[in-house]
């Protein structure tokens, strides 16, 4: 009888997750917030901005919708932690947080 060959793992062992559960449970809700297609765009829009940010009024022709249903999805996003907001007279400019990017980015590299 032929001894086998030793063994070996057939895969190399896989890499420890460096996230505290509370890290991935805050990925989760960024990932659930941005999930929706509207939210993703008006993150696009505001992040495309020259100064880096933007009147909500402003995002409501490139969108298509409803001033009240632009203003919702800027809610969400502004309690979910990814946009900043500052009222200026009956205007609101909103901003992207640049620590939420990065904590998206960096979940994903």
């Amino acid at each position: 009888m032929t001894p086998s060959p030793p063994s070996r793992p057939c895969c190399a062992p896989l890499l420890t997750d460096a996230l505290s559960n509370e890290e991935v449970s805050r990925l989760a809700v960024l990932f659930r917030v941005l999930g929706e297609p509207t939210r993703l765009h008006l993150l696009r829009l505001i992040a495309a901005q020259p100064g880096g940010e933007v009147c909500a009024c402003d995002l409501v022709e490139p969108l298509g919708l409803a001033q009240p249903t632009v203003s919702h999805h800027l809610k969400v996003m502004y309690d979910a932690g990814l946009v900043e907001r500052d009222r200026r007279g009956t205007w609101i400019y909103y901003r992207i947080v640049p620590g939420a990017i990065a904590l998206l980015r960096d979940a994903l590299t």
